[in-house]
């Protein structure tokens, strides 16, 4: 606010202002933001923003920027201080500098250029959060080519219908991970994943439990060592490749409830912009460190290490939150130094089910803020925080969403916390609570709405050509108008209230999951004639997810039965996939265009009466839902 008084003779005298001037002068305030964080481009940009509409609008036309080379500019101004401090089940504490960090990059990225990748390929990762998978992504961006990643913990065919769709150039494998004191083999998932992509050329093998290399695995694989062979190239010499603003960054994966996993394309001008403008309304600077309890196959790891944009060091962990001792985070985060700690609110829960009281055993003097997200922050949650931990600290809890790899509610430095309240709306994402008719809501729940559009909106969904899926997923409410799919109340001193979602994606503890991904796995076990997946976000951060299937004739629901859903849903897709309790239904409600009808089964468990939820005229079958009311009274008492 004072750079823009002194530079712009803009002047604001609070939060309010400065947000309501950012989402009505959107054209000012980006190139504000662009000039102050000295944003780095081959070329001049033509214009700011080539028009508001969504989808379609374009940012800083005629740019040329790298992602990667602004994360490592910070190399040159503080080489030899630390960048990463990194920690796993296999590994002890350790720390890399910038340089260190910068030297292991351009060795990499000049390995893969080696190899023949370049601008536009594919390259993807089924590795954990360890520093090489970093190292990786900072070498694969650094040349223009597209990153996309995927969890260990994920099964082959979880992994291949996201990967496949995009055709990798390049995938860096790891042998497998250790998570609660347990070894996980992944090398039979390698080979199903490598020989379901045909358009694989090279796999980089990273041997993290020490198991060696597969026989026979094709392509053959080279040693993720021999990709940092040889002299690093001087930081002064090394080119990195600066790409027009349409140009692809990185692909996440976001299930819907149809079809594949959405493939979302995000960037560099967009990311880079949007991250550091983040830093505004979160405590990401030069002289911090952050630590995120997260995977690889969720934003929150992109956003993670994105961190490093602004100059922020980051703590990366990989392994089980709470072994060998349900303290373990804590204890990280005073051997790592982090002033930042981030985890779910569910993790609270962890904490006063055992008693622990971070005060009392370790040194939290460093700590300045901790950051909830993943799913709604009670106030006890908050709480929990200034009695057990600090009492001068900033609890913010942020919430937006993989799609745009940014938050749409956020924390600010110049406002005060009310526990259980998300501060305010970030800068420059216009977000709205609206009804069905569009109108604005205040003190009442409604849809959460942008209607304005912001840098990281996905360029486009891979494999989207008439850009149909991308219409349908966010603009099919109310066109032209971002629908983000969650329930959110903005109170009359602009503080907000997330409710859940209001779409039928699962969010199985903050990571968000199609039913789709269910469906399609279950779809292969013989024992299940039809099935209807729901989750229900409880008081207190708790998840309530059940299952409920339809068997095939002559079966019941005993414990083979049981196992075998488990089993598969384990393996084929992630333990985040298995729900809390598997229900024999007689019947699976669906509309007359043959729906599934998750959103009404989802509200009569969350005490809806069946009159407001579902009519009849609209049913396929207008008795299939008695037996979901009959259970939802039934759970209630």
């Amino acid at each position: 606010m004072r750079w823009l008084s002194d530079t712009r003779g803009r002047t604001f005298a609070d939060y309010e202002s400065l947000r309501r001037w950012s989402v009505e002068d959107l054209e000012g305030f980006w190139a504000a933001i662009w000039d102050f964080f000295e944003i780095l481009s081959d070329m001049p940009y033509r214009e700011v923003l080539s028009s508001r509409e969504m989808p379609g609008a374009r940012w800083f036309t005629g740019s040329r920027v790298n992602y990667a080379e602004h994360m490592l500019r910070h190399e040159k101004v503080a080489p030899d201080s630390i960048a990463v401090v990194h920690l796993s089940e296999l590994r002890p504490l350790a720390k890399a500098t910038w340089r260190e960090l910068g030297d292991l990059t351009r060795t990499m990225a000049l390995n893969l250029r080696k190899l023949g990748i370049g601008p536009g390929d594919r390259v993807v990762a089924y590795m954990p959060n360890i520093l090489e998978t970093l190292v990786a992504m900072l070498a694969t961006t650094s040349l223009g080519a597209i990153w996309a990643s995927a969890a260990p913990e994920f099964g082959a065919k979880t992994v291949i219908d996201r990967f496949a769709q995009i055709e990798p150039k390049v995938m860096f494998a790891c042998d497998g991970y250790r998570f609660g004191g347990k070894d996980f083999d992944r090398r039979s998932e390698i080979e199903s994943i490598a020989a379901a992509l045909p358009t694989l050329e090279h796999i980089i093998w990273f041997d993290f439990l020490g198991t060696g290399m597969p026989a026979g695995l094709v392509p053959m694989p080279s040693p993720y060592a021999s990709l940092l062979a040889g002299a690093a190239p001087d930081r002064e010499s090394f080119a990195f490749e600066r790409v027009p603003e349409d140009h692809p960054l990185w692909i996440l994966f976001s299930s819907g409830t149809t079809g594949l996993p959405k493939a979302i394309v995000h960037s560099h001008v967009g990311i880079v912009l949007e991250l550091l403008k983040s830093s505004l309304n979160s405590d990401t600077y030069p002289d911090r460190r952050i630590f995120f309890y997260t995977t690889t196959g969720w934003m929150m790891w992109n956003a993670l290490v994105s961190s490093l944009l602004g100059g922020t060091s980051v703590v990366l962990y990989d392994g089980h939150p709470a072994h060998p001792g349900p303290d373990l985070l804590w204890r990280l985060a005073e051997e790592s130094e982090a002033t930042g700690f981030g985890a779910s609110p569910t993790y609270v829960q962890i904490m006063q089910k055992v008693g622990i009281v971070p005060k009392d055993r370790f040194d939290v003097s460093r700590l300045r803020s901790v950051l909830l997200t993943g799913s709604p922050v009670t106030p006890e949650s908050a709480d929990w925080f200034y009695h057990n931990v600090k009492s001068d600290l900033w609890v913010s809890s942020p919430s937006g969403g993989t799609e745009l790899c940014a938050a749409l509610a956020a924390g600010s430095p110049l406002l005060p916390v009310y526990a259980g309240e998300i501060q305010t709306r970030a800068l420059a994402m216009d977000v709205h609570s609206w009804d069905a008719a569009g109108n604005d809501l205040v003190d009442e729940i409604g849809e959460l709405v942008v209607t304005s559009p912001a840098p990281s909106m996905p360029l486009y969904f891979w494999n989207d050509p008439d850009g149909k899926r991308y219409r349908e997923a966010y603009f099919d409410v109310y066109p032209g108008v971002w629908r983000h799919g969650d329930f959110l109340k903005i109170n009359e001193r602009g503080g907000c209230y997330i409710y859940g979602r209001s779409d039928s994606t699962l969010n199985r503890f903050g990571v968000r999951i199609g039913t789709a991904e269910v469906y399609r796995i279950l779809d292969r076990v013989d024992e299940v004639a039809d099935a209807l997946i729901v989750c229900l976000e409880e008081p207190g951060g708790a998840f309530y997810m059940p299952l409920f299937v339809k068997l095939a004739p002559g079966l019941t629901l005993e414990d083979r039965v049981r196992e075998t859903i488990v089993k598969r849903l384990r393996s084929d897709g992630s333990p985040r996939h298995v729900p809390d309790t598997i229900v024999e239904a007689p019947a699976i409600p669906y509309t007359l265009t043959g729906k599934r009808m998750e959103i009404p089964v989802r509200r009569l468990l969350a005490g809806a009466k069946l009159e407001t939820v579902a009519s009849p005229d609209a049913m396929a079958d207008p008795r299939a839902l008695d037996f979901y009311v009959d259970f939802a009274a039934m759970r209630a008492t």
